[in-house]
C-alpha cells in the first residue's frame, strides 16, 4: 500500500516534535526532530532529494509523530529513541555499556591505581574519568607507576609477599608489601599520582621541589636525587600533555570524509590535558552534509549516551543546530556550555589535532584489505571484466596559470596506494595552461617505458579531466599500438560534487553509469583524489623551488656568501630588487662596481 503523503501532511501539527518513519512491517527506518513538524516532513515529499533519501522515502508505509513542548525537548527525545530503536538510516555510534576509569580503592591501606570499567561511579572508592579510551587509561597508569612507583599487583599477591618482586628491582614499585615504605609516604605518592591525573601536576611539582630542597638541606642526598628524578619525569609529562596552556575543558569533534568512507574523531581535554581520543566510523545512510552529519554525531554522543560534559564543545564544521545543542547541553549539565567551530590559539591546535586524527583513522579505514578487495571486485563487475584488475594507474595535471606544470601518476593495487610506484612528471616545452599537451607528454613518457618492457603495465589507466583528456590518452595508446590497457575517463559533474562524476569507458561517447553508492565508484574516486593531491604536491614543490632560485645566482661576482649577505640585509629578493645603488653599496662585501652590476641585472 502506497503511503498517502498529501493526506498525512494535511493533519500534521506545526509544533516542534519527533517523527518516526516506518516501513511496511512497522520497523523504524528513521527518527528525526523538527522545530516545525509539518514543514520538515513536507520537505521529504518534494523534489531535490539525494538518491539515498529517495530510497528511504520509497520505503515509508507510515509516519508516527510525537509533539513536544520545545525543540530542546524534541532533541532529547530523538536521541532516546535512536538509542532504543537504532534505525538503519540514522547516524549510529557504538553504544558502550561501560566507560573506562582510573579507580583508587579506599578499602586498602596500600591502594593501587586500577583500570576499571563502570557504567557510573560507585561508592567503593575514587573514580577518575571517564577516559575516552582504554588505551588512554593504560598509558596514564603506566606513567603514574613509573613516576610514583605505585604497586600494580593483585591484593592476594600483595598479602603473601615475603620479598620484593621484579617491579621493585626495576624501580616501578616502592615495595609496600614488605614495608620498604611507610603507609603515610605511600599514601602521599598515591595522592600525588591522583593529583596528576586530575590535571594538578604543577602543584605536585612544587611540592616535590620543596621536599627535594628539604632533603638536600638535611644531607639526605639519595632522597633528594630520587625527588629530582620525579620532578624531571613530571616536567616531561607536562610537555607531552599540554598543548599551549594549562587550562581548558573541551571535547573536540572532527569529521573527515571521502567517497564511501567517513571517520569521526573525538578528543577529550580536561584541565588542559589531552586525555586521548576515540574514533567512530558512522554510516551516512541519507548522504547528509558534513555539518548535518556532525550535528547528529554530537547530539547522539551526549544525549544518547550520558558523557561527562565539558565547558566547551569544539567542532571541525559548524553544526546545523549549534545554538539548540548548546542550550540542551547547558540544561543537562547545569552550567553554561559553549558549542563552536571558530577557535584560535591553543583551541585551534586542538581542533587541528582532532582533524589529523580523523584523517588518519579514515586512511586506515580505506586501507582495510577486505574493503579494498570488495571495491576491486565491484569494479570488475561494473566494467564486465573476466578477471579482477590487479593494478590501476591514474594521471592528473596541476599548475598555477601555466606555471610549474606537473603531471602525477598514482598507482593502486589490492593493498591500496602503492606509493613506491608514484611518479611526478615535470612538463616542459608545452604552451602554458595547455593541459591536453601536458597529459600527452606525461602519458607518452610513461607508456613508452611500458611498451619497451621497462615498466609494469596497468590493467586500467584512469585520466582525470573529462572528454578532452580521455581523447588525448586514446591517441597516445593508438600511437604506441598498446591495446591491452583499459582506458577510463573521469569528468566532474556540473556541481563538482562527489558521486556525480561522469565516467567514460575507452572513448568519450561511451559513458559508464555507476550508482553513487557503488564501491567501484568509490575506488575510482579514491584514486582520482589521491592523484589530484599528489599532482598538487608536486606542482607546489616545483613552483616553490623555482621561486626560491634567486636571480642573483646569474650575476657575475655574486657567490653564495655575498648572495646570503644581500638577502639577509634586505630581508629577501624583493627587497634587493627595490634597493638603489647607494643602498646596495651598504651591504658588507659589495663595492660600487658590484652594486652597479646588481642594480642593472635586476632592473635593466
Amino acid at each position: 500500500m502506497t503511503f498517502n503523503a498529501k493526506q498525512f501532511l494535511s493533519t500534521v501539527s506545526t509544533s516542534p516534535g519527533v517523527y518516526r518513519m516506518l516501513d511496511e512491517h512497522s520497523n523504524t527506518l528513521y527518527v528525526g526532530k523538527a522545530k516545525r513538524l509539518k514543514a520538515r516532513l513536507a520537505s521529504y515529499f518534494r523534489g531535490q532529494l539525494n538518491t539515498k533519501t529517495q530510497a528511504m522515502v520509497a520505503r515509508i508505509a507510515d509516519i508516527q509523530i510525537t509533539v513536544t513542548r520545545s525543540e530542546t525537548e524534541a532533541l532529547l527525545l530523538e536521541q532516546t529513541l535512536i538509542k532504543k530503536l537504532r534505525p538503519p538510516y540514522n547516524i549510529l555510534l557504538r553504544d558502550d555499556k561501560s566507560y573506562p576509569f582510573v579507580f583508587v580503592t579506599d578499602r586498602h591501606p596500600y591502594p593501587k591505581l586500577e583500570y576499571k570499567r563502570a557504567r557510573q561511579r560507585r561508592d567503593d572508592g575514587r573514580y577518575l574519568g571517564p577516559y575516552p579510551s582504554s588505551g588512554a587509561v593504560r598509558e596514564s597508569l603506566s606513567l603514574m607507576q613509573k613516576i610514583f612507583r605505585i604497586r600494580n599487583c593483585e591484593d592476594s599477591v600483595f598479602a603473601h609477599r615475603s620479598r620484593p618482586c621484579l617491579q621493585h628491582q626495576i624501580q616501578r614499585c616502592s615495595a609496600p608489601c614488605v614495608d620498604y615504605i611507610t603507609e603515610e609516604d605511600y599514601r602521599l605518592d598515591v595522592e600525588h599520582a591522583v593529583m596528576c591525573l586530575e590535571g594538578k601536576s604543577e602543584h605536585v611539582t612544587q611540592a616535590l621541589t620543596e621536599a627535594m630542597e628539604a632533603a638536600s638541606q638535611n644531607l639526605d642526598f639519595e632522597e633528594a636525587a630520587r625527588l629530582r628524578d620525579q620532578i624531571q619525569q613530571l616536567r616531561q609529562l607536562q610537555q607531552r600533555q599540554f598543548v599551549d596552556n594549562d587550562s581548558g575543558d573541551a571535547d573536540i569533534f572532527a569529521l573527515a570524509q571521502r567517497p564511501g568512507a567517513m571517520g569521526v574523531s573525538i578528543l577529550s581535554v580536561r584541565d588542559g590535558r589531552m586525555l586521548g581520543a576515540r574514533h567512530h566510523a558512522p554510516k551516512n545512510g541519507l548522504d547528509l552534509t558534513p555539518e548535518a552529519l556532525l550535528t547528529e554525531v554530537v547530539s547522539q554522543y551526549y544525549f544518547g549516551q550520558p558523557h561527562n560534559i565539558p565547558s566547551e564543545v569544539i567542532t571541525s564544521h559548524t553544526l546545523d543546530d549549534s545554538e539548540l545543542i548548546a542550550d540542551a547541553l547547558t540544561e543537562q549539565a547545569g552550567k553554561r556550555i559553549r558549542v563552536t567551530s571558530q577557535v584560535r590559539g591553543h583551541r585551534a591546535q586542538w581542533q587541528q589535532l582532532a582533524m589529523t586524527n580523523a584523517e588518519q583513522q579514515l586512511a586506515s579505514q580505506l586501507a582495510n584489505h577486505t574493503q579494498l578487495n570488495q571495491r576491486f571486485v565491484a569494479l570488475q563487475k561494473a566494467l564486465g571484466l573476466e578477471t579482477i584488475p590487479e593494478r590501476l594507474e591514474c594521471f592528473d595535471i596541476s599548475h598555477s596559470h601555466g606555471e610549474a606544470t606537473v603531471a602525477s601518476c598514482v598507482v593502486f593495487d589490492h593493498q591500496g596506494p602503492r606509493k613506491s610506484d608514484y611518479r611526478h612528471f615535470r612538463i616542459e616545452g608545452v604552451a602554458a595552461g595547455d593541459d591536453y599537451a601536458a597529459m600527452q607528454q606525461a602519458l607518452t613518457r610513461r607508456l613508452k617505458r611500458v611498451k619497451s618492457g621497462e615498466a609494469i603495465a596497468p590493467d586500467i589507466l584512469i585520466v582525470d579531466g573529462g572528454k578532452g583528456q580521455l581523447n588525448m590518452a586514446r591517441e597516445v595508446l593508438n600511437e604506441l599500438a598498446i591495446t591491452d590497457i583499459l582506458l577510463l575517463g573521469v569528468a566532474k559533474g556540473t556541481t563538482r560534487k562527489a558521486g556525480l562524476e561522469t565516467l567514460f569507458l575507452e572513448t568519450s561517447n561511451n559513458p559508464l553509469p555507476l550508482d553513487p553508492a557503488s564501491p567501484a565508484l568509490h575506488l575510482i574516486q579514491h584514486i582520482r583524489d589521491e592523484s589530484h593531491r599528489f599532482a598538487i604536491a608536486g606542482h607546489r614543490a616545483q613552483r616553490d623551488k623555482a621561486r626560491r632560485t634567486s636571480t642573483l645566482q646569474e650575476i657575475p661576482g655574486i657567490g653564495p656568501k655575498r648572495r646570503r649577505e644581500l638577502l639577509r640585509f634586505f630581508g629577501g629578493l624583493q627587497g634587493v630588487q627595490k634597493a638603489s645603488r647607494a643602498e646596495l653599496e651598504r651591504v658588507p662585501g659589495i663595492n660600487a662596481a658590484l652594486a652597479e652590476s646588481i642594480y642593472l641585472a635586476l632592473n635593466g
